[in-house]
């Protein structure tokens, strides 16, 4: 680096230093954003984020007298080769109740193929509340040839959200699952 001749940075070296970390931290935030905005969905379930809970977790909520109606959505994206449904499409409950949804999936081409869900909910305030304990979107999942497969998912919705203004009022939640390609068939 070129000096003064007392050995002090010039101006626009200490700018293209500064300039050139800038660029290393956005760099590094660029590759950090994904992670990060996907802990913050699950941390606040924007975006219709689900959460997850343990069976101990779930074993200190308590039901409410409140009803509500869970609505279950299916969909296959191009080129798997699978049909995969919801095996009711509505199921009603009481919030804080531990309830059990299953749906059906086959593989309909002639090779294994391994599968992976992603969820939502919508509205999306209600993804704070939406709890799932056991799912088979927390996994891969390989299908043989042909191979038929029931998969339950063990829910409750929090009683809390009868205290936010923005989601007291919800009636119905839709959950909603599309299987993909796994990206990563081993992990």
């Amino acid at each position: 680096m070129a000096t003064t001749p007392r050995g002090k940075l010039t101006a626009n070296h200490k700018v293209a230093m500064l300039a050139g970390g800038m660029a290393l931290a956005m760099l590094g935030l660029g590759y950090a954003s994904a992670p990060l905005y996907r802990l913050f969905c699950q941390a606040t379930g924007f975006n219709g984020t689900t959460q997850r809970a343990t069976q101990e977790q779930a074993a200190h909520v308590r039901a409410t007298g409140r009803m509500i109606t869970i609505r279950f959505d299916a969909n296959v994206a191009p080129g798997l080769k699978w049909i995969f449904k919801p095996e009711q499409v509505t199921q009603d409950g009481h919030i804080g109740e531990r309830k059990m949804a299953t749906f059906y999936a086959k593989n309909t081409s002639d090779h294994a193929i391994v599968g992976r869900a992603v969820f939502n909910v919508t509205p999306e305030q209600t993804g704070a509340y939406f709890h799932k304990i056991q799912c088979f979107c927390f996994n891969n999942q390989r299908l043989e040839p042909g191979q038929e497969v029931h998969m339950p998912v063990l829910y409750y919705v929090d009683p809390a959200m009868l205290n936010d203004p923005n989601a007291s009022d919800v009636e119905e939640i839709t959950l909603s699952y599309t299987f993909l390609i796994a990206a990563n068939p081993k992990g």
